[in-house]
């Protein structure tokens, strides 16, 4: 894992999580206690969960939400951390959108931009899914003011297309 430099700024982190193999709560909650555990890294905030069905796949639903931290660690680390984690958690990866013990998803990391092959930022699907919109937005509410968007990324139209995308994708509070 790429060391933090002791002089970087931490950035709030935004990591959606989703699970719909063995028991999704638990996994969720040991998720989240990994990642308040991380170096150079501190534990903000989790929203409420939201089920949801699996998205161009088949299996059972998932239970997913969305955890703020703050963090030293470059993106590269951090998600180098978030797949150490998934595969404590026995994530395996036989085909693409497989149904998953868990599944960890760097969605913003500060107000970065990265496009490189193993990641994108901010998440390329952030805004398509409700599963992560509406979480998301909880969390905006809870932390007013401390989630800062990459410069273009307009958010004012968030509520009303989470508000779409739930009815669309049958989604709502756990």
């Amino acid at each position: 894992m790429t060391r933090p430099r002791p002089d970087a700024p931490a950035l709030l982190a935004c990591i959606g999580l989703g699970a719909n193999l063995g028991d999704a709560a638990a996994t969720l909650d040991a998720a989240c206690a990994a990642l308040a555990v991380l170096p150079a890294t501190g534990w903000v905030a989790v929203s409420g969960r939201w089920p949801s069905r699996p998205v161009e796949a088949r299996g059972p639903d998932y239970l997913n939400a969305v955890a703020c931290v703050r963090t030293r660690l470059t993106p590269e680390a951090l998600l180098d951390a978030l797949q150490a984690i998934e595969l404590a958690h026995g994530r395996e990866r036989p085909y693409p959108n497989a149904p998953r013990t868990l599944d960890l998803d760097l969605l913003l990391h500060g107000d970065l931009q990265r496009h490189t092959v193993r990641l994108t930022l901010p998440h390329p699907r952030l805004t398509e899914r409700a599963f992560v919109l509406l979480p998301l937005l909880q969390l905006c509410a809870a932390l007013p003011g401390q989630l800062v968007l990459p410069a273009g990324m307009d958010a004012s139209d968030w509520p009303a297309r989470a508000q779409r995308l739930a009815a669309e994708q049958g989604i709502a509070p756990a």
